[in-house]
């Protein structure tokens, strides 16, 4: 039985909103390097502001493809991350800029990953163990891409 697994946590940025914005969307096949992850990443621009990202990690001896469906949103400084395959398919990734001053800005992420579980059913503390298990991974990971970003930027 598949369970949605909710997260949230801000990041913030020491550049102007819009280049974090422009930073952030402008996909790159050697991303992964940023985040110190064994990936590569295929990129296709399906529309102007639509991208099917393939990403391929390599764990051990597991490899694991997924496929994204981003799509950008440019005026309103957002972008969701829609998971089309993989083990988590159907998981989606909410991305807002929001402006603090004309040279800081900060991220507002909002993570509803689905997990695919033989169990009924999760307990409320094991969703919320998932939960806290999530935020503090994809948080590492944007604290290695907030720091590359503003070296880039500044």
């Amino acid at each position: 039985m598949p369970h949605s697994i909710y997260y949230h946590f801000t990041q913030r940025f020491k550049v102007p909103a819009a280049k974090a914005y422009a930073w952030c969307t402008n996909y790159d096949p050697q991303d992964h390097v940023l985040m110190h992850a064994n990936a590569k990443r295929e990129i296709l621009a399906i529309r102007e502001n639509t991208i099917l990202l393939t990403d391929t990690f390599y764990n051990k001896n597991e490899k694991v493809t997924k496929q994204k469906l981003v799509c950008l949103y440019p005026n309103r400084l957002l972008w969701t991350s829609t998971h089309l395959t993989g083990p988590n398919k159907y998981s989606q990734f909410l991305y807002e800029i929001v402006p603090e001053s004309k040279r800081v800005c900060r991220l507002e992420f909002t993570g509803m990953q689905i997990e695919y579980n033989s169990e009924e059913s999760l307990s409320k503390k094991k969703v919320e163990t998932l939960a806290r298990k999530l935020r503090k991974e994809d948080s590492a990971a944007w604290k290695l891409l907030t720091a590359a970003m503003e070296r880039e930027l500044m």
